[in-house]
């Protein structure tokens, strides 16, 4: 009988004996039924014991991340199974802590046997039409071979000293390409010098019928000019290959993954977007632009009051999830909720399993593993109370993901960036900066809990993280993860202030941050209520029954449209976190007298904004001459429409209805035009 942890049978090897693993103590450390056996070569010797586990259906775990591909391959000689794999060796037990890695290696595994909802999928469709781009006999030789596998065009950015082939295989042509946009099974080029080669070129390649600003669509993109990548980010972009020419292996590499990029893929949806919550912008005004700021992908575009995200494109670093104010776009791999499920499940096994200190250490599955793989061979491995967390892309992780992580009973929080994408740091930067003046403003130390790394030796990445000072963790709220950012976030501060040795009220924070409320200058506002309908996140109001502006703090996400869409400019934005009951309820701005209709006595509109506009306008407009038009500006709509139609001016009213002429009419008339002398239309009534 196999322990289970959650839903999941277990099974541990220590690879021979390479780790130090205690089945009784490790069981205490999880719980759960059933009994736990940790085997020394379950990869090879041992095989027939996980063969055997495979004859139960019910969902099994394996402490083996390296070969997860042999034991994939036995379960689907079963008819396939519902297999997870977790990673304990290189994490936690090869290092120098040993047996006091337990405590660790038992979060892992917990950690491990939660199921987070998988992200949603989009179709790609490659063909495999693809353009190869270079200089010289290389990239003639390239396109040639790869022609074999794909649908090959050859643009040359430099044909000097190429010899015509003596068969072509591939179309050449000569050109630069000046822009490119789209992703795999959807790229299209612009192209300057633009030329087709000539079948009679004798003893160099010969052009003809040169253009700029020719165009071409293509499937895949082997770039080898040795130029600018032509997208940004281009590591990312699916089905294009920037490659250096003169590096004959990275060539090689590049040429055997193209050839693969023909069929139908699926891609993840790595965020999801809610237009409804969006505040990009109102009526042609921008206010929030965080998500299109921090793309480094150029995947968001504007779309009406909203964005656009590309999925195609996308490269999932989650930047525009970190820094959305609102939660409109949220990152879906894994869901936000998910995330900090997993993190609370790593501390408090770790804590119950007798762990101290706790770290928690996010990194990303190819930088950040690489060096966690490193410093287990070859130096001292991660301390015994550092816990990693994989995400796909460390960028992802937002203040309200940083400050869970500490709500949870985390003291120090380390994200370990990758050096080759420090371009796309510094949204990671400043929720790491806002998470901090949270934690500090909360009296939870005056040092930063949360720091980030950039570095690509492991030894100095080991080196730091062994001499982290002992930091006392907060303590450690129970809380589910639910609802959307700004719920989650409002729940972690309510923990971590309720943890707080000083109960603080209000917490002025940095400018940009996505809380905080407003200030108006009451002198100078007519209660237009401009503002109110530019606001995105309902945080402003009206009173259907007075003039009133009415303010909810809490749902205010310091986007600064209704500082913009002021017609008087007496709007200014104060960022700070009010933890107060009251700003969940709206609060009076302000509020004026009504103006009470000089005909029926219903109140309308403020009083001072009635009277000023009578004074601008009587006797001043052509409509407002006299003082029955000047009693219009006073009326209510009802009235009004009532006042014009008495006065003449109902704008409702149809004109008189022409008299109808006859026979007679036109005879009369022609008989005293004839008379007088006259024209016929004199007499016509």
């Amino acid at each position: 009988m196999f322990l289970k942890v959650k839903n999941r049978r277990l099974m541990v090897c220590d690879c021979e004996k390479t780790m130090a693993l205690d089945a009784g103590r490790l069981k205490a450390c999880l719980g759960g039924e059933g009994e736990l056996k940790v085997y020394s070569n379950l990869c090879r010797t041992q095989v027939e014991s996980f063969a055997g586990a495979l004859d139960d259906e019910t969902p099994l775990m394996v402490a083996c991340t390296q070969e997860a591909p042999l034991f994939r391959e036995i379960a689907e000689e079963k008819g396939g199974r519902d297999i997870a794999f977790t990673n304990i060796r290189e994490r936690a037990g090869w290092s120098s802590a040993k047996k006091k890695a337990l405590p660790k290696i038992a979060a892992l595994l917990a950690e491990a046997a939660h199921d987070s909802k998988p992200a949603g999928t989009t179709p790609i469709v490659s063909r495999g039409v693809c353009l190869v781009y270079g200089a010289g006999q290389a990239a003639m030789d390239v396109a040639g071979q790869l022609a074999g596998r794909l649908n090959v065009s050859l643009m040359l950015s430099d044909a000097d000293g190429i010899l015509p082939p003596a068969m072509v295989n591939v179309p050449i042509y000569k050109g630069r390409v000046t822009g490119a946009r789209g992703t795999l099974g959807n790229f299209e080029i612009s192209v300057d010098g633009y030329a087709p080669a000539t079948p009679s070129s004798k003893k160099e390649l010969g052009f003809l019928m040169e253009r700029d600003g020719a165009s071409s669509r293509c499937d895949v993109i082997f770039d080898m000019s040795g130029g600018t990548p032509l997208f940004p980010s281009a590591s990312r972009r699916d089905g294009y290959y920037h490659v250096d020419p003169n590096h004959p292996a990275g060539v090689a590499t590049a040429m055997f993954e193209i050839s693969d990029m023909v069929g139908e893929f699926e891609k993840p949806l790595y965020v999801t977007y809610n237009a409804d919550i969006c505040a990009h912008s109102r009526s042609g005004l921008t206010g929030c632009s965080n998500c299109l700021d921090n793309c480094p992908m150029s995947a968001i575009t504007p779309q009406g009051d909203g964005v656009e995200i590309d999925t195609g494109i996308c490269g999932g670093c989650g930047s525009c999830s970190a820094t959305c104010p609102t939660g409109a776009v949220s990152y879906a791999f894994p869901e936000r909720g998910d995330l900090i499920s997993r993190i609370q499940i790593l501390a408090e096994t770790y804590a119950n399993a007798g762990g101290k200190n706790p770290v928690l250490l996010i990194h990303d599955e190819i930088h950040g593993a690489g060096l966690i793989s490193a410093m287990a061979r070859f130096g001292k491995g991660l301390p015994a109370n550092v816990l990693p967390v994989s995400l796909y892309a460390v960028t992802q992780a937002g203040h309200d993901i940083l400050l869970g992580a500490a709500a949870s009973g985390f003291g120090q929080i380390v994200v370990l960036g990758p050096p080759d994408r420090a371009d796309e740091l510094p949204a990671l930067e400043g929720q790491i900066a806002l998470a901090n003046a949270f934690l500090e403003g909360l009296g939870h130390g005056e040092e930063p809990r949360i720091t980030l790394i950039v570095e690509q030796d492991p030894d100095v990445v080991e080196a730091v993280l062994h001499k982290l000072p002992k930091v006392k963790a907060i303590r450690a709220a129970a809380f589910t993860p639910a609802g959307g950012k700004r719920e989650i976030s409002r729940t972690v501060l309510a923990n971590l202030n309720d943890a707080s040795k000083q109960s603080v009220e209000v917490l002025e924070l940095p400018q940009g941050a996505p809380y905080g409320r407003l200030k108006i200058d009451i002198k100078g506002c007519t209660l237009c209520l401009a503002c109110v309908s530019a606001c995105p996140a309902d945080a402003l109001s009206d009173n259907p029954e007075r003039p009133e502006l009415r303010f909810t703090e809490s749902a205010c996400v310091q986007c600064g449209l209704c500082r913009t869409t002021c017609p008087e400019s007496v709007i200014t934005l104060e960022p700070r976190y009010n933890f107060s009951p009251e700003t969940l309820s709206p609060q009076i701005l302000n509020q004026a007298e009504p103006f009470e209709c000089v005909s029926c006595g219903k109140p309308f509109g403020s009083r001072a904004a009635i009277e000023r506009v009578s004074r601008q306008l009587e006797g001043k407009h052509r409509m407002f001459q006299d003082s029955e038009q000047a009693k219009l500006i006073k009326m209510c709509d009802d009235c009004r429409i009532q006042a014009l139609s008495e006065l003449g001016d109902d704008p409702f009213a149809s004109g008189s209805r022409p008299k109808i002429r006859t026979t007679d009419d036109y005879l009369a008339a022609e008989k005293k035009a004839r008379e007088t002398g006259k024209s016929v239309d004199d007499f016509l009534d």
